[in-house]
């Protein structure tokens, strides 16, 4: 008995009573259809069962239309909102995504690229601009285009998008020392590998710098990136025999973390101690005290992002260094030392 042939994309076009253009631009790009012929393609599609064969369609156009992310992790909501826009972006523009994690294991990065490219991506977005050689090495190898996210490196001619840690750091010290504090301790995250951390550091030391202060050594707290991470900084820093006055964190997630730390042994925020964070999630503004946060525009680093990326894969030129600004969210977390009582 021989096997029923599979419908084409003609067949569709035929069936829809448009041309195998409109067909095509209807599973691709949708949003570029009249609503009218885009409902009569997939009335079409789904009347024949018609599915596109990726890897003929791959093989005829040497495209893939598939954009690969590897992100350091996927629990911070600050990449959960940042991907949809990514994504939301990409499919506006004909292209899918692919997501991956190395868990903050840089060294697990090279592997899961490797998996990815051999697959089949026309471009990769990676987060961070610090990653092995072989990293780069291996997206030359294959030719692929790809975009660094989230921080920024003027002095390099590597394409990225997204913010200056420096710069938000040193606002955010700035800010702490123009409340009255000079008492300081951090918990930046973890420095190895990962240049975002490492310009955190630099930030509060140039502004502690700036009016004669030195951050101690004692006082930067290396700490994951999670609840557990500010909880463990803040039990670190309590059991010392001189305490800070205020902890500037490096996420929001360990400044909950603290904050919740703080509960468990009856510190007082920002009374006793006060606490900052950084992104500025929907939880920052719910806790008690409110957080004083940096707001990180996550939702335009996609968007940025996903342009920047499909530009390169499609030819165009992009500028080396996409910067985009924060801004600084005062609450009630951060005690005003300086102000009269």
């Amino acid at each position: 008995m021989t096997a029923p042939s599979r419908p084409t994309l003609e067949d569709v076009a035929r069936l829809a009573g448009v041309s195998l253009g409109s067909a095509s631009r209807a599973l691709s790009v949708p949003d570029n259809l009249k609503p009218a012929t885009l409902e009569r393609v997939l009335r079409a599609v789904n009347q024949l069962g018609y599915v596109r064969n990726g890897s003929a369609r791959a093989l005829a156009s040497r495209k893939t239309r598939m954009i690969a992310a590897i992100y350091p992790t996927l629990e911070n909501p600050i990449f959960a909102v940042s991907i949809q826009s990514f994504q939301q972006t990409l499919w506006s523009l004909g292209y899918q995504l692919l997501v991956a994690s190395h868990e903050y294991r840089p060294e697990r990065e090279l592997g899961l690229l490797r998996t990815i490219v051999e697959r089949g991506v026309d471009g990769v977005v990676l987060v961070g601009t610090d990653h092995d050689d072989a990293v780069f090495e291996l997206l030359g190898q294959y030719r692929l285009p790809y975009v660094l996210t989230w921080s920024i490196d003027e002095a390099s001619s590597r394409p990225c998008v997204g913010i200056s840690y420096y710069e938000s750091a040193l606002n955010m010290a700035q800010v702490v020392i123009d409340h009255g504090h000079t008492q300081i301790a951090i918990c930046p995250g973890l420095s190895y590998r990962n240049e975002r951390v490492r310009a955190r550091i630099a930030g509060v030391q140039a502004a502690l710098q700036r009016v004669g202060l030195k951050l101690k050594p004692e006082w930067i707290i290396e700490q994951p990136f999670t609840f557990e991470g500010g909880r463990q900084a803040l039990h670190t820093l309590m059991a010392s025999h001189e305490r800070p006055s205020v902890l500037i964190c490096g996420t929001d997630l360990q400044a909950v973390g603290a904050l919740a730390e703080c509960r468990a042994l009856s510190i007082s925020v920002p009374e006793d101690l006060s606490i900052t964070g950084s992104d500025d999630i929907e939880l920052a503004s719910l806790v008690q005290p409110p957080l004083t946060t940096v707001h990180v525009p996550n939702l335009e680093i996609g968007i940025h992002a996903a342009r920047s990326i499909v530009s390169l894969i499609e030819g165009e030129q992009i500028p080396n260094a996409t910067t985009l600004p924060t801004k600084l969210i005062l609450r009630g977390s951060l005690k005003n030392l300086a102000s009269p009582h």
